[in-house]
């Protein structure tokens, strides 16, 4: 259920919290770090008991001292039934902000609502505004509708009093327009985030042929968010985290719950077993037994989970 502290871009040292598991998910993006979803769904259900990840969770910030908690899963952390529980436990025990990583595509629920008010950060993830577009990038649930989710970010932005910000992935060919740009900004106005990042795939998507787009492209919807939010609102986070995770006792098993979230490079490996006195080889032979492969994507080496790698057969979707 808790992982890490590891190294995040946006929050700093980061205790990660795994509520939702076995990928499940509203959405099942082209681009996802942890490959294709394999349980697409909507309904809210418990995931764990809600004190058992408490403990946990508290726990693990006594021995690790991070500087932030984040529920991060695998999935969509808002189909955990027992969200609101759970920040409720852990914010009685501890003093670090909780923040929430979420895809914002149940806040057109009160219920989601309510429990994402509990949090001290929320991110909400916007990649497009266009209909045909959110659905081949981030193919949703059916029952899903782009206009509902919109329209549900802005109400709880108007609602929230916490440190909302927002995430936009990029996509070569897929959202990299300009309309599109100048469209979510106008959008992107009325949520008015704290901040807006604009980020790339950087570690092993879903689908083969996912790629981040040039600079330009970059640089056209960092210009349009900006003249709609500020431009000290707006970041692009164009590089991977530094340094490798805190990891408290057996190695092997931390990092297979780190890699239940996302991959990790091959030279946070080396890193860490250099801190913890350890052979890289030794490591690798014992992580390819339990699962894990190697992967090279964008010229960098990562382990994956070997059960969430891409099919070669993927095709990019037409046009």
């Amino acid at each position: 259920m808790v992982f890490g502290p590891v190294p995040s871009r946006r929050l700093g040292l980061s205790l990660g919290v795994n509520n939702v598991y076995d990928k499940h998910c509203t959405y099942s993006c082209v681009y996802c770090q942890v490959g294709r979803t394999t349980n697409l769904s909507v309904r809210r259900r418990e995931y764990y008991e809600p004190d058992a990840l408490v403990d946990e969770v508290v726990r693990a910030v006594r021995e690790r001292a991070p500087e932030v908690i984040t529920f991060v899963p695998n999935g969509e952390p808002t189909l955990d039934a027992n969200l609101g529980l759970e920040a409720r436990g852990i914010k009685e025990k501890v003093f670090q902000p909780l923040a929430i990583m979420s895809n914002g595509s149940l806040l057109w629920r009160e219920d989601v609502v309510g429990d994402l008010l509990l949090f001290d950060i929320v991110s909400v993830k916007v990649d497009t505004v266009w209909e045909k577009t959110w659905r081949r990038l981030n193919r949703p649930h059916p029952f899903l509708r782009l206009d509902d989710i919109l329209e549900g970010i802005i109400l709880f932005s108007r609602r929230y009093s916490g440190n909302l910000i927002s995430e936009h992935m990029l996509v070569e060919g897929l959202n990299s327009n300009r309309e599109e740009a100048k469209d979510l900004a106008s959008y992107m106005e009325e949520v008015s985030p704290r901040a807006a990042y604009i980020t790339l795939p950087l570690r092993p998507p879903a689908e083969a042929w996912v790629k981040p787009p040039s600079r330009g492209v970059v640089e056209v919807f960092k210009e349009a968010l900006s003249s709609s939010l500020g431009p000290d609102r707006v970041y692009v986070l164009g590089g991977l985290e530094r340094g490798p995770p805190k990891v408290e006792g057996d190695p092997v098993a931390e990092i297979l719950k780190i890699l239940e979230v996302h991959p990790l490079r091959m030279d946070q490996l080396e890193a860490l077993c250099s801190t913890m006195g350890l052979e890289p080889s030794s490591m690798l032979r014992e992580l390819r037994d339990r699962g894990v492969d190697v992967e090279v994507f964008l010229g960098r080496k990562f382990l994956v989970l070997r059960r969430r790698k891409f099919s070669p057969r993927s095709s990019r979707p037409s046009p």
